[in-house]
């Protein structure tokens, strides 16, 4: 995995907070694709605080949270620690330290892009069982169907720090085939909402690893410029993000 561990250790409040949950659809998807039943086994990897993991944790399946961050690994395990079917591991996607075959699905949510793709996909081929399937997720911000999205996504590029850089969506389809070939790789889309006052919509910014924290030369006239762009754009008080929750999967 590329060595960003430590790119959300100062943001863990604000992702537990305000980053959004998954569609129950994408997660029935899985579950069907995958045929878990209650004591199978999933392996999140780059499970940060948990929010996909917990989305297992009901329906009785094991999860195996994969997760480098120690900031973000104790807050998973202060959330659901004390479910008996979640375990916290530290690890790496290239170095989970899990048995082999031992996985009737793999996740990763809002990771695959800081991963050394060649050695977790060597990874991916050791803790599968044969027949498991392995996704790859992402909630995908709109970032044109409305006018707020859309100058939201021109704040992010003039204030934030390396947003072009690190951001998930430049990942495109053909690297996704490519890590998972010569697997056939199927896709589904599922809307996903939040609505946020503008504590939340703050909150939600500097959640993100490429919004400068406070201190920084850049952040006061960042969160001044969020505030024009919220009251230019809020109804009601309220402003809404919206997204397509990407499913990308493949059997092996």
């Amino acid at each position: 995995m590329i060595p960003n561990a430590n790119r959300f250790s100062d943001r863990v409040e604000n992702y537990i907070r305000y980053r959004p949950s998954y569609p129950t659809e994408a997660v029935d998807l899985l579950c069907l694709e995958a045929g878990l039943q209650p004591g199978s086994t999933v392996v999140d990897l780059g499970s940060g605080t948990g929010i996909l993991s917990a989305l297992f944790l009901p329906r009785q399946i094991a999860v195996h949270a994969v997760e480098p961050g120690p900031e973000m690994r104790e807050a998973a395990e202060r959330l659901l620690g004390s479910d008996p079917h979640f375990v916290s591991h530290s690890g790496t996607a290239d170095n989970t330290g899990l048995p082999d075959h031992c996985a009737d699905l793999i996740t990763a949510a809002q990771a695959f892009h800081w991963f050394d793709r060649v050695a977790a996909r060597q990874e991916f081929d050791r803790i599968i069982k044969p027949g498991a399937i392995a996704a790859l997720i992402w909630n995908e911000r709109r970032v044109t169907s409305t006018p707020f999205l859309s100058e939201y996504e021109a704040f992010l590029n003039t204030h934030a720090t390396d947003y072009k850089e690190v951001n998930h969506s430049h990942i495109q389809e053909e690297a996704i085939a490519a890590f998972f070939a010569p697997l056939p790789v199927h896709h589904e889309s599922f809307e996903n909402r939040q609505i946020f006052d503008y504590a939340g919509l703050e909150g939600r910014l500097m959640s993100s690893s490429y919004a400068p924290a406070e201190g920084h030369p850049k952040h006061a006239p960042m969160i001044a410029a969020l505030h024009e762009l919220f009251d230019r754009h809020a109804v009601d008080g309220r402003v809404s993000f919206d997204y397509d929750c990407q499913v990308w999967w493949a059997r092996w």
